[in-house]
């Protein structure tokens, strides 16, 4: 496949890029500052850009068959950012008819597992409350995502760690693996990639955790 990958220097972003080229995929990685980006590999093709505006971003999107977004918030001074920058893709996806879109979102955002035990929803509901600025981030990224013409999938895991891919992990379309605390960046990236296929995924949440 023709992949996209943008926010290709952060944790998840780097992992789909290592990813989709070890699966043997074409692969573009947009990044702001191509010095931050160290993965090298035969079918990588760099883009700089800074994703303010869709015309730049259109080459890099068209004609291929999926992009692959880990853009987001690294702090919540950063909260703002996913829902400005989607923004953007969407405008440069539509004007190239580019249908496939998977995002990085996060599991507060989606409803909660009914079969969560009482400290895991006490638990999130205060992350939920010490974050609350930057899940309002990515609560309009899903709404943009939900008002566009993209073939779109928010893909929302709980806490990340830095392990290596394990392979093993919960999906749960429209809602969150029960008792989900943990997954690894590298078993996002796998997720996602594993989801370009799956029509079950087509404009929905997906939690996906251990």
């Amino acid at each position: 496949m023709k992949l996209t990958v943008l926010g290709a220097t952060g944790g998840i972003g780097q992992e789909i890029v290592r990813q989709a080229l070890g699966a043997g995929h074409q692969v573009t990685a947009v990044v702001r500052d191509p010095a931050r980006f160290t993965v090298t590999g035969a079918g990588l093709e760099v883009v700089r850009a800074d994703l303010t505006d869709p015309g730049p971003l259109r080459p890099a999107v068209a004609g291929r068959d999926a992009v692959l977004s880990g853009l987001g918030a690294r702090s919540r001074k950063d909260a703002g950012v996913a829902a400005r920058l989607t923004r953007t893709v969407l405008a440069a996806m539509e004007a190239e008819q580019t249908r496939r879109l998977l995002v990085v979102s996060a599991a507060p955002v989606g409803p909660a597992a009914q079969d969560d035990t009482l400290l895991d929803r006490a638990m999130l509901r205060l992350i939920s409350a010490l974050l609350k600025d930057v899940y309002a981030d990515l609560r309009e990224m899903e709404g943009a995502l939900a008002a566009g013409a993209t073939d779109w999938t928010a893909v929302r895991p709980p806490r990340l760690q830095n392990k290596p891919l394990t392979g093993s992990y919960r999906t749960v379309v429209g809602g969150s693996p029960p008792r989900g605390r943990f997954i690894a960046r590298a078993d996002v990236a796998h997720a996602m990639l594993a989801m370009i296929d799956d029509p079950a995924t087509v404009k929905q949440g997906v939690g996906v955790a251990y």
